[in-house]
């Protein structure tokens, strides 16, 4: 068995918070997961699970305290009244029930909630308008309204502590909070006692902390999320000036400071523009302002990297969102000596995604995650085979690498054929590409766990053919019963996707390329034009390769925005800075519609007014076509499978449905589970039910 090496004992210290003592140094900040008060089973099993992987600390998403502050649709959590309770009692008993603490973050929205559920006008220090296109406007509180805003607050302490949390939090920062409103210039324009100075701009914060205190500290740790720095430098708070000022302030109030940057696109920003730990330089002042302890996230997932954190007097808990979702687990597997086999967080954003778009959350690395419930999934178990059968895995790429590794966990014989030398298909391909190093993780954490298996055969330079796969047959050595095509997908080259669903016409007069081509280092020539209706990252990607490589490049999209579905992720508006500072060339809402020698006819999406735009090559990135060839040639030798033994074909991944890499290794892991598996019903997953 393995042992935890010595150098992350400290590590594995008790921290006291207030009047509790946390196990370890592990952490899990608040973070959102589109479950909230839609999903209280979905939601507490996921956390229950963080607190079985080891974290010391379990927190919740922002928790409204009150229809004052409604976050419309967003699935976050609710404690507008008692009948909120029991939803997040179901919360506190997952987390208890392994020996962690349990958080919640309570939140008034401010501003930045429209209230369209509620219809009460929003709050803010002042008149302003609401923090989204929302034809809505905040009203000033009165004086009497800050009095009720210090009522709520304590109620929902009241109400955090009958559900047995742990830890209550007092929430100021992601520029996010009523409490932060009213700390930032920006947004308070007060001359009463709550405006002007920052003495009186922190007035309202140091009152709620002392209510809280008050209410619930007898029992309950009391802490504070505060963003030091909005990276906004003279116009907003940063961590040299007023950030500093507002620890120094409170510094000794709260049982523990949870501290980071503003806003969330900052603090959540992508590995494609910020690395592990970047939010050091811009926390580390804090603990020697407070001898309370201190958490700070940065996307962690080295154990050497948070020792080093410790010691040097940066954090005393390490704070961790991402990194718990792909590896709950994490804290578990370096107690037990098992730091190899930490699922690293790729910085990818795609659980964030979930919180946007109001469903569980995803994970890139991890596919169990939102399955923990309405699945039964756990991310460190599953259920043991069914047969002796042996199974033969075509593909390694991220669906086929997740298959087989399910597969041998469940203890069958796997056959991985791979027809490259290098496993991990489009993960390797597209993590060469800027700023993507790290989603290289989702092959390498792979290539290690199959490695340790036994049962798991991996062939490399193995280009598969119908007649090769009816070589075998089942009780041959290497012979297998069923068949898993993970044989991915590919570019198209004809324009085909949301706008163009036939050819675009003039194709055959210019230099066509595609991802794939640049990827396999076919070069680009002249001028380039890349039409992107494909809407997420790889359209910016490719304009700032080649831009990078000194071409010039036009990006076309019908979309009103570059890279649109990475506002999801949060980093649109990095990458269309990133393009514009590079010198690309942004032509949003419109259409390439014809192509000539040496130009291309781009049209407004609105008016359908023709540009032509001089042009050398054109890269598409539209759609992909599924590689499924081998399927269909298979599926038609039916009585030669039957002669040979082959039960079952299944495709998976990108060769069923081409998708993100999120969602085939889903498709892998799910292919897996559900193999000789009873028959999951018409749906396949729990559903949460309103009670009539």
């Amino acid at each position: 068995m393995n042992q935890r090496d010595p150098r992350y004992d400290i590590l594995f210290e008790p921290v006291q918070i207030g009047p509790l003592t946390a196990r370890n140094r592990f952490y899990q900040v608040p973070h959102c997961n589109g479950m909230g008060y839609m999903r209280p089973n979905t939601l507490a099993a996921m956390r229950g699970i963080k607190a079985e992987g080891g974290w010391a600390v379990v927190c919740t998403e922002e928790v409204e305290i009150h229809a004052n502050s409604d976050n419309g649709s967003a699935a976050e959590g609710r404690l507008w009244d008692d009948g909120d309770i029991p939803a997040l009692a179901k919360m506190t008993e997952a987390v208890h029930k392994y020996g962690a603490l349990a958080g919640i973050e309570l939140v008034h929205g401010g501003y930045s909630n429209a209230n369209n559920y509620s219809r009460i006008p929003p709050l803010a220090p002042s008149a302003i308008s609401v923090n989204s296109y929302d034809p809505v406007q905040a009203r000033a509180m009165n004086k009497a309204d800050i009095r009720d805003f210090r009522k709520w607050h304590r109620q929902a302490a009241l109400r955090a502590k009958q559900a047995e949390f742990d830890l209550v939090y007092v929430y100021a920062g992601h520029s996010l909070t009523l409490l932060m409103h009213f700390l930032s210039r920006r947004f308070n324009h007060r001359t009463d006692e709550y405006g002007g100075s920052l003495e009186n701009r922190v007035r309202l914060f140091r009152e709620v902390l002392e209510d809280t205190k008050d209410a619930v500290g007898h029992r309950c740790a009391v802490a504070v999320r505060f963003a030091v720095d909005e990276l906004l430098g003279s116009k907003g708070i940063t961590s040299e000036n007023e950030g500093r000022e507002v620890v120094e302030m409170l510094a000794e109030i709260p049982d523990l400071w949870d501290v980071n940057i503003s806003e969330w696109e900052n603090d959540s920003a992508t590995s494609r523009f910020e690395k592990e730990g970047y939010q050091e330089p811009y926390i580390d002042f804090v603990k020697s302002l407070t001898t309370k302890p201190v958490v700070g996230v940065g996307r962690y997932t080295s154990p050497d990297t948070m020792v080093s954190l410790i010691k040097r007097g940066v954090m005393d808990m390490i704070g961790a969102a991402r990194p718990s979702i792909a590896d709950p687990f994490l804290p578990k597997k370096i107690e037990e000596g098992r730091v190899d086999e930490i699922r690293e967080c790729i910085g990818c954003n795609i659980c964030v995604a979930g919180d946007w778009l109001s469903v569980p959350m995803r994970c890139t690395q991890n596919p169990t995650m939102g399955e923990e419930w309405r699945r039964g999934w756990h991310p460190e178990r599953i259920e043991p085979r069914e047969s002796d059968d042996g199974v033969l895995v075509v593909g390694g790429g991220p669906a086929g690498l997740e298959c087989a590794l399910a597969l041998g966990k469940r203890g069958y014989r796997v056959i991985l054929a791979e027809e490259s030398e290098e496993l991990g298909g489009r993960v390797s391909r597209e993590s060469k590409l800027p700023g993507l190093a790290e989603w290289g993780r989702v092959r390498d954490h792979r290539v290690v766990m199959l490695e340790k298996l036994k049962n798991v055969t991996l062939y490399l330079g193995s280009s598969l053919s119908t007649e090769d796969i009816l070589e075998f047959s089942a009780d041959d050595k290497f012979g297998f019963s069923h068949v898993f095509l993970a044989t991915g997908a590919t570019w198209r080259r004809d324009g085909i996707a949301r706008e163009h669903r036939e050819p675009i016409p003039g194709l055959d007069r210019m230099s066509i390329l595609t991802p794939d081509d640049l990827m396999d280092g076919v070069s680009a020539h002249g001028k380039v034009v890349i039409f992107d209706d494909e809407h997420y990252y790889m359209g910016g990607l490719l304009a700032e390769k080649l831009r990078q490589d000194g071409h010039e490049v036009l990006l076309v999209t019908p979309a009103p925005d570059i890279s649109t579905w990475t506002h999801n992720t949060m980093e649109q508006s990095r990458i269309q800075k990133k393009l514009l500072e590079l010198g690309v060339e942004l032509a949003p809402q419109h259409n390439l519609v014809s192509i000539h020698p040496g130009t291309v006819e781009l049209a407004c999406m609105f008016t359908d007014r023709r540009v032509p735009h001089s042009c050398d090559t054109i890269v598409l990135v539209t759609e992909r076509l599924p590689n499924d060839g081998l399927y269909l040639a298979l599926k038609d030798n039916l009585e030669a499978l039957t002669e040979v033994g082959i039960k079952t074909i299944q495709c998976i991944g990108d060769c069923l449905a081409p998708g993100i890499i999120a969602a085939v290794v889903h498709s892998g892991h799910l292919a897996a589970r559900e193999f000789e598996a009873e028959d999951p019903g018409e749906v396949p997953f729990l559903r949460e039910r309103v009670k009539l």
